[in-house]
């Protein structure tokens, strides 16, 4: 088990201005047994990979740079670095990067989605 695990920002910052990064910190193939955690950069112009969906686990966000807009249940919100962002189960949703600058974020999926079934769910 590696009990320290960084993100690496140097990698996000020598990505291309219009790459999506992903970087699992913890999931099953690392020891997780609770839990996931990954850090995603999302590029200018980009967004939910999936558009407006749901999962079937609590999708909590932590935002590190750059102001991600998100609608919540037909709500819309501007998160800034700092904001804290929690969608519980079957919560319809979806993100984008309406800014010129890259978001970064962390995110974090309890309990530990299961590997074999879609992770998001289009609606």
């Amino acid at each position: 088990m590696e009990y320290v695990r960084k993100v690496d920002f140097a990698a996000i910052d020598k990505s291309a201005a219009d790459e999506r990064v992903t970087q699992i910190l913890f999931d099953h193939t690392s020891g997780a047994k609770t839990c996931s955690i990954t850090c995603i950069k999302t590029p200018a112009g980009d967004g939910s990979p999936a558009g407006m969906h749901v999962h079937a686990v609590d999708q909590i966000f932590y935002i590190l740079s750059g102001t991600m807009s998100i609608e919540i249940e037909g709500k819309q919100y501007g998160c800034a670095p700092g904001s804290l962002i929690v969608l519980p189960a079957g919560v319809r949703h979806r993100n984008w990067n309406g800014s010129s600058e890259p978001i970064v974020h962390l995110a974090f999926n309890t309990p530990l989605p299961d590997p074999s079934v879609p992770f998001a769910e289009s609606v």
